[in-house]
């Protein structure tokens, strides 16, 4: 499974500038597109990034890093810590720890702006067939 942009579930959301793995570790560092259509509703005036699509990210970058389709079964230890609005920071840093046991992929994840934590999180994944 080659990932692209074609994998993203929301097109155009996000582009990837930086991608390193190393033993289980990813770090990767995203540029939000502030255009689109997404912040234009959430929330017009006062563009937020959606939780939901924050941890998509996570799930989009896991699965490029293991190569392998993920269905996210379980979210825990999810604390949003601050805002992440795409006009003033169009680039967040995602750092994932991953490792894997008996068809599922357990990740803990930060996802931060400048020196400003914005989510921790610990996800499940099953590997889709």
């Amino acid at each position: 499974m080659e990932f692209s942009q074609n994998h993203m579930l929301i097109k155009e959301l996000y582009r990837i500038q930086s991608f390193d793995e190393t033993g289980g570790i990813v770090e990767a560092s995203i540029k939000l597109n502030k255009d689109h259509e997404v912040f234009k509703g959430h929330f017009p005036g006062n563009p937020i990034m959606p939780g939901v699509c924050t941890i998509q990210i996570v799930k989009e970058l896991t699965e490029k890093a293991l190569d392998k389709a993920l269905f996210l079964s379980v979210v825990s230890n999810v604390k949003f810590m601050a805002i992440i609005n795409p006009e003033k920071n169009e680039s967040i840093q995602v750092v994932l720890n991953i490792a894997e046991e008996e068809g599922a992929v357990k990740v803990k994840n930060t996802v931060s702006y400048d020196d400003t934590l914005a989510l921790k999180l610990s996800a499940t994944f099953k590997v889709m067939s």
